[in-house]
């Protein structure tokens, strides 16, 4: 059985970070990425970013103590949105669908937001199975993909009383 747990971010995990971002399947998976994930610059300022934004919650993913992704929430245009990227090595096992849980139970605010391209399975079915529901498409440019593909965004509503 997988143990699955987060944790927070440390120096150490940074090439591990850049290398799962940077992988070409991971990348046309996700589809929304970072312009060229082969820069290392822009990345490391990037994740400076992230850390140094206490809005914003980016966590390590483990997978039986050993480096498995990544799982974050933070806001984006008064919204509070969660993401993760899982290393390809870890697919298919069901870390995401942990993880992800992890992480929102960490995180109080509701509606709570996920955004996925639509031909990424894995990602769609982690969100549908974690509670979200699809509440819109759009189309947009993807740089994973060099071209216009469709997002589907999603929500994790709060509980109803009772329920």
């Amino acid at each position: 059985m997988n143990h699955i747990e987060l944790r927070d971010l440390d120096d150490d995990d940074l090439d591990a970070i850049f290398e799962m971002m940077r992988d070409p399947e991971g990348v046309a998976m996700a589809a929304f990425t970072a312009e060229d994930p082969s820069d290392r610059d822009a990345f490391d300022a990037w994740i400076a970013r992230q850390r140094g934004d206490g809005g914003v919650l980016y966590q390590v993913v483990t997978e039986n103590g050993g480096f498995a992704g990544t799982a974050a929430v933070f806001t984006i245009d008064g919204d509070r949105e969660v993401s993760f990227w899982i290393a390809r090595h870890a697919w298919n096992r069901g870390v995401a669908t942990a993880a992800l849980r992890l992480l929102v139970s960490r995180e109080p605010v509701r509606p709570l937001f996920a955004r996925a391209a639509a031909h990424n399975a894995g990602s769609l079915a982690v969100l549908q199975h974690s509670g979200f529901t699809e509440v819109s498409r759009n189309v947009a440019y993807a740089p994973g993909l060099g071209r216009e593909t469709e997002e589907i965004v999603f929500a994790l509503l709060p509980a109803l009383d009772g329920a």
